[in-house]
C-alpha cells in the first residue's frame, strides 16, 4: 500500500472510503482488500495453478475448481454449483421467477445485477479499463482475463497445440477447435457451433430480431460488437493501424484482414479440394459447394440459400 502515497483511509460512520478513489467499505479490513485493486498485488496464491488473488475468499472459491468441491445444492433437481449464485441463478430455471426485465429487447433476468451487465449491450458501455493498453471492457472479468496478456499469468495451457489462455472456461471452449465439438444446436436448420452465444447470434438470422440499435441513425444489429464497429462511423474513430502501411480500421478484425494482403496468406484450406482462403468467412461459403448445403430458410415459402444475403434478397424482392 505504501507504493501509492496516498492520504490516510478516511472514517465514516458508515465504514471507511478509499483515499485513492472514494469507494467505502464496512471494516479496515475491507478497505486492505481493496487497496490491492490499486496496487495490483496480490498475495494469495494458488499452489496448483500459480494464479494469484487480491483477497482469500478469492482464493478459497478458487481452490474448490481444484478439489471438484460444489458446496451448494438444488433441492429440487440435486445439481450442484462451485457458488452461492450460480445456485441462485439455477433456481430461476425451476421457478421460471425474473423480476427484471430489458426495456430495450424485453429479456428477463433473476438478478439486477444481470440485467445491468446485459443493459451494456444496448448502450456499449464499458466501463472497467485497462491502465496498460487503454482498452475497455464491458465487465470486470473480461479485463480481468485480458490483464493476463500484458503480465504473462497464463495457467491453462492446450494439450494440443500448446496454446496458453488465463481463463479455464476459455481453455474449454478452445479445445472444441481441436474435438470438432459443436454442442449448441439450432433447432430451424441444424447448424451446429461451439458457443452458445454464437447460437443465439444464429438464431436472429431465422427470427430477424436486431436488439442493438444505434442512437445516431436508428440502424440496428444482431451482435452487441457490430453495434460498437458501427458507431465508430460517426465518431470517425479508427484505434486500429497497421504497422506496414499505417493504414487504420474500425476494427482489429479488419485490419487483420488487411494485413493478409501484404503477406498474401491464405491460412484457410479446404480439406476436400485444396483451394486456400484469406478469410475463414471464405471457407464457409466455399464448404458449401462441396456439401450441397443450404442452411438458409425463407420463413414465407421455405426456399432454401447457401447465403444469408441470397435469402435477403429473396426476401425483399419476392415477398
Amino acid at each position: 500500500m505504501s507504493s501509492l502515497h496516498c492520504d490516510k483511509p478516511i472514517c465514516l460512520d458508515t465504514g471507511v472510503q478509499c483515499p485513492e478513489c472514494g469507494k467505502k467499505v464496512r471494516t479496515p479490513q475491507s478497505l486492505e482488500d481493496h487497496m490491492r485493486t490499486h496496487t495490483g498485488d496480490r498475495p494469495f496464491v494458488c499452489k496448483d495453478c500459480g494464479r494469484r488473488f487480491v483477497e482469500r475468499s478469492g482464493w478459497r472459491q478458487h481452490m474448490k475448481i481444484h478439489t471438484g468441491e460444489k458446496p451448494y445444492k438444488c433441492q429440487v433437481c440435486s445439481k450442484a454449483f462451485l457458488r452461492s449464485h450460480h445456485l441462485k441463478c439455477h433456481l430461476t430455471t425451476h421457478s421460471g421467477k425474473k423480476e427484471y426485465s430489458c426495456s430495450e429487447c424485453g429479456k428477463e433476468f433473476g438478478f439486477k445485477s444481470s440485467l445491468d451487465l446485459h443493459l451494456r449491450t444496448h448502450s456499449s458501455e464499458r466501463p472497467f479499463h485497462c491502465n496498460v493498453c487503454g482498452k475497455n471492457f464491458n465487465t470486470q472479468r473480461n479485463l480481468r482475463v485480458h490483464s493476463k496478456l500484458h503480465t504473462n499469468e497464463k495457467c491453462h495451457q492446450c494439450g494440443d497445440c500448446g496454446l496458453k489462455i488465463g481463463d479455464l472456461g476459455a481453455l474449454k471452449i478452445h479445445l472444441r477447435t481441436h474435438t470438432g465439438e459443436r454442442p449448441y444446436h439450432c433447432t430451424v436448420c441444424g447448424n451446429k457451433f461451439i458457443r452458445l452465444a454464437h447460437l443465439r447470434n444464429h438464431q436472429r438470422t431465422h427470427t430477424g430480431e436486431r436488439p442493438y440499435k444505434c442512437t445516431e441513425c436508428d440502424k440496428s444489429f444482431t451482435q452487441s460488437g457490430d453495434l460498437v464497429k458501427h458507431r465508430r462511423i460517426h465518431s470517425g474513430e479508427k484505434p486500429f493501424e497497421c504497422p506496414d502501411c499505417h493504414r487504420r480500421y474500425t476494427s482489429s478484425g479488419d485490419l487483420g484482414k488487411h494485413r493478409r494482403s501484404h503477406t498474401n496468406l491464405r491460412p484457410y484450406t479446404c480439406q476436400e479440394c485444396g483451394k486456400s482462403f484469406r478469410l475463414s468467412g471464405h471457407l464457409k461459403t466455399h464448404m458449401l459447394t462441396h456439401t450441397g448445403e443450404k442452411p438458409y430458410s425463407c420463413p414465407n415459402c421455405l426456399r432454401r440459400f447457401a447465403r444469408s444475403h441470397h435469402l435477403s434478397g429473396h426476401v425483399a424482392k419476392c415477398h
